[in-house]
């Protein structure tokens, strides 16, 4: 799974990054800062296929759920009613330059938080998805949730799961809304690049 993870450049570099427009970055209220640790339920910058950035809630709120939901997993996700309408038509990508997750540790009841990033990368692309909701006064919400995948090899001692960590070369089809879902979910495989795991305090 995903819960948190950090976004620590530039809204500049963000644009570089993706060979945006410097008019690709939408606000309205929301105050652009470099976050270490990204929580659900807040907003964050998300590419949207129209390959603008906008602030964008973390975590689905069906009606059905107790919680948001912030994670969809790959395999099933073009058999999940919640998941499938947005996975076709509503993909995005989610900027990170890493995420966390947490080891446990045999013989004790707290978990080790392990920082992963990705060697020679300092913005990554985790695959996600977006659906509005109305919150708690009828406004439409635009909301996102990450995808994942299981674990590679480096992250199988950590945890069984692992997000959805896209090439650089395959977010251009990923962003693609005319192209065959069932060949965009072939991307959804994990990551073979160089992690970085350090222990988080």
């Amino acid at each position: 799974m995903c819960g948190r993870y950090g976004l620590t450049v530039s809204k500049e570099e963000l644009i570089e990054r993706y060979h945006l427009d410097q008019d690709a970055y939408t606000l309205g209220d929301y105050s652009f800062e470099e976050k270490e640790e990204i929580f659900p339920t807040t907003s964050n910058i998300i590419l949207l296929a129209n390959k603008k950035l906008y602030p964008i809630k973390w975590g689905f709120t069906p009606g059905f759920a107790k919680r948001p939901l912030i994670n969809a997993r790959s395999e099933s996700i073009l058999e999940k009613k919640t998941f499938k309408e947005p996975f076709i038509s509503k993909r995005c990508l989610v900027p990170a330059s890493y995420f966390f997750e947490w080891q446990s540790v045999e013989g004790q009841k707290k978990k080790d938080k392990k920082r992963i990033a990705v060697s020679n990368l300092s913005v990554f692309s985790m695959a996600g998805v977006c659906e509005r909701y109305d919150d708690e006064d009828g406004n439409s919400i635009l909301t996102y949730a990450i995808l994942t995948t299981e674990a590679n090899d480096q992250m199988r001692p950590i945890h069984d799961r692992m997000p959805v960590i896209l090439e650089p070369e395959q977010e251009q089809l990923y962003l693609d809304l005319e192209a065959d879902p069932e060949k965009v979910q072939d991307l959804l495989k994990p990551i073979n690049k160089k992690l970085v795991i350090e222990d988080s305090q």
